[in-house]
């Protein structure tokens, strides 16, 4: 099946998350969605432009696929976005949002708030250097630059400047005094400051982020903006996935969850051939089987049992089995009972 069209991916996206949505994480969620736009987790120039690992590579399933990029150097987010699309991806998304202290320490992320300007002038640079979408995921605010009018300021230059999309996670940062974690909790959720912004700015593609749990609630917020993220409830229960296929891309899925574990254990070996471990893929899969009889059975064999060195691909079916058995005897005592 060809490559989704990006604009029409943006309906849903999964969102970047720091040492989770990794390329053998992206390839397992894309067995579930052909139409979901991915994001890869943050990715810094420096790294990009200093590191010796591959912190670009992907594999062409995931199309389409963005990478989101950190940074607050013009000069250098351009050069990393030029590498970006020489390598195929979709879309380039500066980071604006993530309230770390070693992300501020750096001069990007949230801080950049503060600093339209800077965030403008990368956009300016990477769009001249570029021919895929360059787009922007913020905050609705930062500490006490909290107000609608310091949201539309930051939009405004930041679309003068060129950019058309943005994703907007509708909590404010505190960039002193909680932690990451904290600030994906502990700041309130506006969502209508997010609907305010749309109707201000109807011209600008605006997707919304932040505590979105059910496609009940997907389904409400896309009255109101033009595309929803979801990121913590799609790793912890990524059949989720399927359920968007069908409900807001019109795909029927007739593959079963241990349909998707049979795709995936030829990757989990490809990737130990290769030199890794199978637990560096299977860990995204614990939540495969979310709220599905003797799941708990599932994710108790892999943790103990993937996690040791020279484990096999073999250890997945070794845990579907284990968790069917479960629930056989789990039938059989209800049925001695009934």
């Amino acid at each position: 099946m060809a490559p989704t069209d990006i604009n029409t991916a943006r309906k849903f996206s999964v969102a970047p998350m720091l040492d989770w949505t990794d390329r053998h994480c992206r390839y397992f969620y894309r067995l579930m969605s052909k139409n979901v736009l991915l994001y890869t987790e943050m990715v810094t120039t420096g790294a990009i432009i200093f590191g010796k690992g591959d912190y670009l590579g992907f594999n062409q399933e995931e199309h389409p696929v963005a990478l989101q990029l950190g940074g607050s150097n013009a000069e250098d987010m351009a050069r990393c976005a030029e590498q970006a699309q020489a390598l195929g991806y979709d879309e380039v998304n500066i980071n604006v949002g993530c309230p770390s202290d070693r992300v501020k320490n750096g001069s990007f992320g949230a801080c950049l708030m503060a600093e339209p300007d800077v965030v403008a002038a990368s956009v300016q640079q990477m769009q001249k250097a570029v021919d895929i979408p360059v787009t922007v995921k913020s905050r609705i605010g930062i500490d006490d630059m909290d107000e609608y009018e310091d949201l539309t300021r930051f939009i405004k230059t930041v679309a003068d400047a060129g950019c058309e999309h943005f994703i907007v996670h509708a909590r404010k940062a505190w960039l002193q005094g909680l932690s990451p974690k904290e600030n994906r909790e502990i700041p309130p959720l506006k969502y209508e400051r997010v609907y305010q912004l749309k109707q201000e700015f109807p011209q600008l593609h605006i997707s919304i982020n932040g505590g979105i749990k059910t496609l009940s609630d997907v389904k409400t917020h896309l009255d109101y903006t033009d595309g929803v993220m979801m990121g913590r409830e799609v790793y912890s229960n990524p059949w989720i996935l399927t359920q968007v296929e069908a409900e807001l891309f019109n795909l029927q899925t007739s593959f079963s969850r241990e349909d998707i574990v049979t795709l995936m254990i030829p990757y989990v070996e490809r990737h130990i051939a290769g030199g890794g471990r199978a637990w560096h893929v299977i860990r995204h899969m614990l939540g495969l089987y979310q709220g599905e009889p003797a799941s708990r059975i599932w994710r108790r064999y892999l943790s103990e049992n993937a996690i040791k060195p020279g484990t096999q691909a073999s250890v997945l079916n070794e845990a579907v089995d284990a968790m069917m058995t479960t629930r056989a005897k789990l039938k059989s005592r209800e049925e001695y009972l009934s």
